[in-house]
């Protein structure tokens, strides 16, 4: 699981790893409050849940609301 997370495809998604850090912790904050999983959890744990669902584009940022600059923009 944790390399995963180490993978550049799902840091690049995001734009690096304290964004992507910032955005598990999020969604696991939404979760833990009730908010119901996008994907099918199965026998996944929260962060793999999580994962998965910002690896299907389901979860993201939006940067235009956030005003930071997308991924696209930083390189």
């Amino acid at each position: 699981m944790i390399e995963r997370l180490k993978a550049d495809d799902l840091i690049l998604k995001v734009g690096g790893r304290y964004r992507l850090t910032a955005l598990i912790q999020k969604r696991w904050l939404e979760l833990l409050q009730g908010s119901r999983p996008l994907i099918e959890p199965g026998n996944m744990t929260p962060i793999e849940l999580i994962v998965e669902e910002i690896r299907q584009g389901k979860l993201t940022i939006d940067f235009e609301a956030s005003h930071l600059d997308p991924p696209s923009k930083l390189q």
